[in-house]
């Protein structure tokens, strides 16, 4: 049995693509999943499973979410060892410590080449800054997310590939929660 954590995209902003944390973990647990839990309401699931392929998961999380939720969007599963990792090579530890609201951690689908990173840190206009590290990518946004032209969109347009992001808070709870009980 491994631990994942399965990142929602783009659920629960807004009336559109709702999915109650709860129903989904029922799901979860339907498909066979061990000890389905969730964290917030924007998505953020923990999970065993004996199926070891993170891209197998995303694709049988994927579908049942549109089929059984009426719910069309993508996952981003990764393992609970592979989520430590995320955290152990965060390039930004000033950040993380100082001001975790605005480091951000985005899982990729897949992992761009070192010319579309470079390209996407060429493409920033404000203070934001950017480093990649295989399928996920780390963001500083020191005036806030809101107003930034560093966007979702762009993003995914300079590295070629789509992710979903979570905070730095967010992302050490769900790495507390891979070793809850």
């Amino acid at each position: 049995m491994t631990t994942h954590i399965g990142l929602l995209r783009a659920v629960n902003l807004g009336p559109h693509n709702r999915v109650a944390m709860k129903e989904l973990c029922a799901l979860l647990a339907k498909l066979g999943m061990h000890e389905p839990r969730s964290l917030l309401q924007s998505g953020n699931v923990v999970f065993g499973s004996v199926v070891k392929s993170t891209a197998q998961l995303e694709s049988v999380l994927e579908a049942a979410v549109a089929k059984r939720l009426g719910v069309e969007t993508d996952f981003f599963v990764r393992t609970a060892a592979e989520w430590q990792a995320i955290v152990a090579g965060n390039p930004f530890p000033k950040q993380a410590k100082d001001d975790p609201g605005h480091l951000v951690v985005m899982c990729l689908k897949d992992a761009p080449d070192a010319a579309a990173v470079t390209a996407l840190q060429q493409a920033i206009t404000g203070r934001e800054v950017v480093r990649g590290g295989g399928r996920h990518a780390y963001f500083v946004y020191p005036d806030g997310m809101g107003r930034s032209k560093l966007t979702i969109k762009l993003i995914e347009k300079k590295l070629g590939t789509s992710g979903t992001a979570r905070n730095w808070n967010t992302v050490l709870k769900l790495g507390a929660l891979t070793s809850a009980p």
